[in-house]
């Protein structure tokens, strides 16, 4: 596929992404908001000398510390991050308040793209993780505007995918002047879609510098007291559709082995949470939700975790935990978020886009692969009912992602040396 015919495509496709937000729109009303913003025509972006693209929440929580570096080194920085999602921008928002700019992602196609880029006029693009899209690339190559993917990674299915395009892909990859890549296994992939060897280099993870707040010890033992100080608490984390049946059913086997256990269910997208305290209901459960602070007593079943930004707060209160996305083939969530919080768990089969972290935590004895919802539900029990095992895989969790921290420095560095010289102490201005 050359350029042309998939910008052709695209403006084909136009109409009904549009369609698609009207329709996201009617539940989730965010989605309507940032059309014009899309289409860069209305509420014009402001000039900002680093574009940083992150798609949801999962990106803009990695690019937290890096967003943070920009803004430290030179008191005057201008970062606008995009964000295809309203979660990633409402996330954006908790973390950086009106500190950085925000936009929703600009559609793929060169007049958008051109209307944008005249716009920020960004002397740096940033794409975090697996985002390539060819007009964006295309368009800075042409204006000279140095772009690097950050924190990339690419699994196998994904990179069967981008080779049928071999011929756009290897073109696109091309375009990149540095692909800071998570694995080795990674680096490889682009390199055998065809980027140059010479511009992929491995940092590790981002999400590995994931630091807990400090002031998550007080606001973990507040959340304790409200679940029950005694009570075993397990957490099944960004769930999507298809999941929260089985779960609930695990925690009937749970429950019927410790009376007292509490199951927090988070889902990952908040238009779905009516639907998922619908469901709870439905099976005789009973609910309390975070975002109308209903009491939480031992009659309590399950605790819904209705809320934004407080996924890590809830799994440093937790004794064990559940990453979603897993059960079903989505690929499964960051399971770092747990590991730093000193608490075991568990993924489902679908593992895959975090497939080299979530086997390093397997392997060093902080995390465990089930098959099946009756699998989850013995795991979870006998976890809860070990308070000594809990905390040797908590510990194990923790040493995993001391061991490897230090991405954020090495990508820095490559930014500073390679991408942005003019930024590096004692460079000409």
């Amino acid at each position: 596929m050359t350029l042309g015919l998939y910008s052709l495509l695209l403006r084909l496709a136009l109409p009904f992404a549009l369609l698609r937000l009207y329709w996201r729109s009617l539940r989730n009303p965010p989605y309507r908001q940032g059309v014009g913003e899309r289409l860069a025509w209305s509420s014009p972006a402001p000039p900002s000398e680093v574009w940083l693209h992150a798609v949801s929440v999962g990106e803009v929580q990695a690019a937290e510390r890096l967003i943070r570096h920009l803004l430290d080194r030179d008191g005057s920085k201008r970062v606008l991050v995009t964000t295809t999602t309203p979660t990633g921008a409402t996330r954006l928002r908790q973390l950086f308040g009106d500190t950085v700019s925000h936009r929703y992602t600009p559609y793929d196609l060169p007049g958008i793209l051109s209307r944008f880029l005249d716009q920020v006029q960004p002397r740096l693009v940033i794409v975090m993780e697996t985002e390539i899209w060819p007009n964006l690339l295309a368009a800075c190559k042409q204006r000279e505007i140095p772009t690097l993917l950050a924190n990339a990674r690419l699994s196998q299915r994904s990179a069967r995918g981008y080779a049928r395009l071999q011929d756009l892909t290897r073109t696109t990859l091309g375009r990149f002047d540095l692909i800071a890549a998570q694995t080795d296994a990674d680096a490889a992939r682009f390199v055998e879609l065809g980027a140059a060897p010479e511009r992929v280099r491995v940092t590790g993870s981002l999400k590995f510098d994931l630091r807990p707040s400090p002031t998550l010890r007080d606001q973990t033992d507040r959340l304790r007291r409200i679940w029950g100080a005694q009570r075993p608490v397990w957490v099944a984390a960004s769930t999507h559709e298809g999941e929260e049946q089985p779960l609930l059913q695990v925690h009937r086997q749970v429950r019927a082995q410790i009376p007292k256990a509490l199951l927090v269910l988070v889902p990952r997208h908040p238009e779905r949470f009516d639907r998922v305290a619908d469901l709870v209901q439905r099976q005789d459960l009973s609910l309390s939700r975070r975002s109308r602070r209903q009491a939480c007593g031992e009659e309590v079943a399950v605790f819904l975790g209705d809320t934004m930004g407080e996924l890590p707060l809830f799994l440093a209160a937790a004794d064990a935990a559940f990453i979603g996305g897993s059960l079903v083939p989505v690929g499964g969530h960051n399971p770092l978020e747990a590991a730093v919080a000193g608490v075991p768990l568990a993924v489902g089969p679908h593992t895959f886009n975090f497939a080299a972290i979530v086997e390093l935590l397997i392997a060093e004895g902080a995390a465990a692969r089930i098959p099946d919802p009756d699998a989850l539900a013995e795991r979870i029990a006998s976890w809860l009912a070990d308070p000594g095992l809990r905390a040797r895989m908590g510990d194990q969790g923790r040493r995993v992602v001391e061991r490897n921290r230090g991405a954020l420095e090495r990508l820095v560095r490559l930014i500073d040396e390679r991408l942005f010289p003019a930024a590096r102490p004692g460079s000409a201005t």
